[in-house]
């Protein structure tokens, strides 16, 4: 609950670079070494921000950082590139979306496990194309981008966050209730919030699927967008930025609140009042 600011610690490239123009949301972890690695999100001013990609950068006190080979780390190239929307899809999405990088250690190996916000491609209904892009990395390193491993629900799924509670898996992900899919709101009959649900699985290269039930957290103005939850010692906590729209947005990190999981694995956040010790 309580912070203090200690100053910028990236910022956009100087002079013409991938990354110019923005260095967006991203995660930040500990190698074995003890050498931290973040992964961020970079666009380019030649192009109007529109084309994003996926930077690497490390550190040895996480505050003083610096980009790992000129920062780009992955794009939508390769083998499997066309199962993405690899190009922006004008007229019928607002960007070409490769954003929002959440990495983690395989629990099921030796490597490491990256997932994404993008789309896929060549799905009519703009909001159904949304992605949880997916891509592993034998030494948080080297990338191989790999199938998307969720496609559907909304137009996009930002911000995911993968973790485990007991057996289950959970991909946390935020997003507007004007990109809610028909198929969606068929199955949903709440009317369209903005915030923060979730997808569930046995394992975290899926199959996912979107959890049954009210979305997790969201109104209408919204009121935090871009959650993160956090595994404490008195149990789950959500915190992310207090929104309330574009005209009200301070980029505010709110006060967290309890997080718990019922019987049926689904999530379920406590109002404040509830949440205090």
């Amino acid at each position: 609950m309580n912070w203090t600011h200690l100053g910028t610690m990236l910022r956009p490239s100087d002079g013409p670079a991938w990354d110019d123009l923005t260095t967006w949301t991203g995660s930040v972890l500990k190698d074995d070494a003890g050498l931290w690695h973040l992964f961020y999100t970079g666009a380019r001013q030649s192009e109007d921000g529109l084309y994003q990609r996926i930077g690497h950068a490390t550190s040895t006190d996480g505050h003083s950082w610096m980009r790992v080979n000129g920062g780009l780390c992955l794009d939508l190239a390769g083998p499997v590139a066309d199962l993405y929307e690899k190009d922006h899809a004008i007229g019928h999405w607002h960007d070409r979306a490769m954003r929002d990088p959440w990495v983690m250690r395989d629990p099921g190996g030796d490597g490491w496990l990256m997932y994404f916000t993008a789309r896929a491609p060549g799905i009519a209904e703009p909001n159904a194309g949304g992605a949880i892009g997916f891509a592993t990395s034998p030494d948080l390193v080297t990338w191989t981008l790999q199938p998307p491993v969720f496609v559907g629900g909304f137009g996009q799924l930002e911000v995911p966050q993968v973790f485990s509670v007991g057996r289950q898996w959970y991909c946390l992900f935020c997003t507007s209730g004007h990109h809610w899919s028909d198929a969606y709101r068929k199955g949903n009959p709440q009317s369209p919030v903005t915030g923060t649900h979730y997808l569930i699985a046995d394992h975290p290269r899926g199959p996912w699927r979107v959890a049954p039930g009210p979305f997790l957290d969201g109104a209408d103005p919204c009121r935090r967008y871009a959650a993160r939850i956090v595994q404490t010692d008195d149990g789950l906590r959500i915190l992310g930025f207090a929104d309330g729209g574009k005209a009200r947005f301070g980029g505010y990190v709110m006060d967290p609140e309890r997080v718990t999981v019922s019987a049926d694995g689904l999530l379920h956040v406590s109002p404040r009042a509830q949440a205090a010790e």
